[in-house]
């Protein structure tokens, strides 16, 4: 019945995740840390994975049927430094994690940083409106920019999440379906490198099998589900979804950093 439950999470954090540009990590991780089943490092990898199916899928749909609208020159830039802070953020939840004794209590750590980050996200989202924004086009701008972003969705062990879209809001002046499709981008690029770096140092956890098939599965079968939704919907309708994401998500964070504490 659990694992049940995990593959329909990755399905419907994939569909989600496809819509509003947030990859579906942000959804996966604090969800299946709730269930306590797996280790933080082994749900951390099979979160990545997931999201990694999915937007594959999505960036490579969107290119195959003429419909992408990423803007290559700077997500690109903003992909390479996500990669490079993926790495270190990597190196930095090994370094938080052997601070304790007990392993998971890490996972009281992400949880409290993502609710910041969520709580940050949800009051730029509100007052989105109100903020100027800009249009940065510099290559090491936006290698720097994305160097912050990986590091801190690898540590908390997100994919990219919505930190990704306040930041192509806010630096980029992005709209907000275009935002999800570069987002999506960025964080392929980042989960590229993050899994090739996991594998190349040894460092991949134990994992169920079977069960890790079919969440990947769920993860590109989401992926299909969200662009079709997403094409039948608005910007607005989109933006009130990934408000009220949010705060599901940090009701969750609060649930898990209790719990791991």
């Amino acid at each position: 019945m659990t694992q049940l439950l995990f593959i329909l999470v990755s399905f419907f954090a994939s569909v989600i995740g496809c819509i509003c540009g947030i990859g579906g990590g942000v959804i996966i991780k604090p969800v299946l840390d709730a269930f306590g089943l797996y280790s933080v490092s082994t749900i951390s990898f099979m979160s990545g994975c997931i999201v990694l199916s999915m937007t594959a899928y999505s960036v490579l749909k969107a290119q195959l049927s003429h419909e992408s609208v990423i803007e290559k020159g700077v997500s690109t830039y903003l992909g390479i430094g996500a990669a490079l802070g993926g790495l270190a953020g990597k190196q930095l939840f090994d370094m938080v994690k052997a601070m304790f004794e007990n392993a998971n209590t890490v996972g009281a750590v992400q949880a409290a940083a993502l609710f910041a980050v969520t709580l940050g996200t949800a009051v730029y989202t509100v007052n989105r409106s109100r903020i100027h924004t800009h249009s940065i086009k510099n290559p090491v701008g936006c290698v720097v920019i994305g160097l912050c972003l990986g590091l801190m969705s690898s540590f908390l062990g997100i994919g990219g999440g919505p930190i990704n879209l306040v930041v192509l809001y806010f630096f980029f002046s992005m709209e907000t379906k275009t935002a999800a499709q570069n987002s999506l981008y960025i964080i392929l690029l980042s989960q590229i490198a993050s899994l090739l770096f996991t594998i190349v140092r040894g460092k991949v956890p134990e994992f169920p099998v079977i069960l890790f098939i079919c969440m990947v599965c769920c993860g590109i079968l989401g992926g299909m589900v969200g662009r079709k939704v997403n094409k039948k919907i608005d910007s607005q309708t989109v933006s009130k979804l990934f408000l009220g994401l949010l705060v599901v998500i940090m009701g969750i964070c609060c649930y898990n950093f209790f719990r791991y504490r």
